[in-house]
């Protein structure tokens, strides 16, 4: 009798997130070798990998690809009686396209689809890398999203990021099919569709959002990051402006504790643990909220620490599933990517409110001296929260707003 070995979805996934294969990297009867990864799982927030406990064959797949799949499903069963190595994955060649004369595209990267993950496909794909060279890290030679990252990496550190754009082709005439070559077409993958539903639910749905912007004036946080970024940095932790609007969320927290909450219908459950969430952009891939769990018992060094390590693994695609799970309050750092106020941020549901920190700019300010108002130029910025009107009144958010500001303010 086989000797079988179920192959699960692992249960610590996030309450309520959906999950669908994308990508199955075997198919039945390939040996895999123990630890290898099986398949591809997406889910709204992050591409989990599963990997097989131990050496087998893949004798039967369950769950086939773009299927839904839950916590705890079977999604292959593992014919563990065999003990061969790995096969190496053959690569395929696609039959030749013809392509009407004078329309030959200019020559680019050879990308072989077959053996790419769709995560890893999308990004040679946005970058238009050359990923020939590439030694796969990953099963019988597979490249991995994190050799593609590599690339990148490596790319970036020599020569300042492009944007590639696609000439139109030249056509003869105006009718609808001729123009519809001046546009590109992208599909909408897993992420951008539950970051759609999200946006909906949150805004039309579940909260009545009201959002309250204050102006904080960061002279003293910047002194203070002056000061001390070279020694952070020496024991490898960047010492970032973000660092600072966390400490800041945490103490207006614990001043007005009704924003670090959730709703019921029939209750209010204010948390004593302050978990934060950073939203980080991921480009065209969109957006992602890991968490930084227990901030409250944090000092600046743990904040600062926590904060890198959560945005780097964001970018390489290195998040767990408990990483962006758990989340109580959340802060958007808009002004990195250029925006004065942005409003209403949408909450991030079943959180209470959401922080928005505008671009920093120096701006001509009244202050008064030794009696008598002066003009002086002070780095500013808006902070805007954006609450549940069901949880937190006006004069709540604007407490907290005030509490957060003067942190900011007579930072010491």
């Amino acid at each position: 009798m086989a000797n079988n070995t179920e192959i699960r979805f692992p249960e610590d996934q996030q309450e309520g997130t959906e999950a669908t294969v994308t990508h199955w990297l075997v198919k039945e009867g390939d040996s895999v070798a123990e630890h290898d990864p099986v398949v591809e799982i997406e889910t709204d927030k992050v591409v989990v990998e599963v990997a097989a406990p131990q050496a087998g064959v893949i004798a039967h797949i369950k769950i086939q690809q773009d299927e839904e799949v839950n916590p705890g499903d079977v999604l292959c069963i593992l014919n563990t009686d065999t003990r061969a190595e790995p096969e190496s994955i053959p690569q395929t060649e696609a039959p030749p396209t013809e392509i009407p004369k004078g329309e030959e595209p200019a020559p680019g990267p050879e990308v072989d689809n077959s053996r790419l993950s769709p995560a890893v496909r999308q990004r040679v794909l946005q970058h238009n890398l050359d990923i020939s060279g590439i030694a796969g890290s990953g099963r019988g030679g597979r490249i991995t999203l994190q050799d593609v990252e590599a690339l990148i990496a490596e790319q970036g550190s020599q020569q300042p990021e492009t944007i590639e754009t696609v000439p139109s082709i030249p056509v003869p005439a105006t009718t609808a099919g001729d123009l519809a070559k001046d546009t590109q077409i992208i599909p909408h993958d897993k992420m951008r569709k539950r970051i759609a539903e999200n946006m909906l639910t949150s805004l039309l749905h579940t909260a009545p959002h009201v959002t309250a912007v204050f102006e904080a004036d960061l002279s003293a946080i910047m002194a203070h990051r002056a000061t001390n970024k070279e020694a952070y940095a020496n024991r490898g932790t960047p010492l970032t402006l973000s660092v600072y609007f966390i400490a800041a969320a945490i103490a207006a927290i614990k001043k007005v504790p009704r924003i670090n909450s959730r709703w019921f219908d029939d209750r209010l459950e204010i948390f004593h643990h302050i978990n934060i969430g950073i939203g980080t952009a991921l480009g065209d891939q969109g957006l992602i909220v890991p968490v930084l769990k227990n901030a409250q018992n944090m000092d600046l060094a743990g904040i600062a620490a926590g904060l890198a390590d959560l945005t780097s693994r964001a970018r390489d695609g290195k998040l767990r599933p408990d990483d962006v799970r758990g989340g109580t309050y959340t802060i958007s750092n808009h002004g990195t990517s250029g925006s004065l106020i942005a409003t209403p941020i949408i909450i991030n549901q079943p959180e209470s409110a959401i922080l928005g920190v505008g671009k920093i700019e120096k701006r001509i300010k009244v202050k008064e001296v030794d009696g008598e108002d002066m003009m002086v130029i002070k780095p500013m910025c808006y902070i805007s929260n954006t609450i549940d009107h069901r949880v937190i009144d006006g004069f709540q958010c604007n407490a907290f707003l005030t509490e957060l500001v003067n942190t900011l303010e007579n930072w010491s």
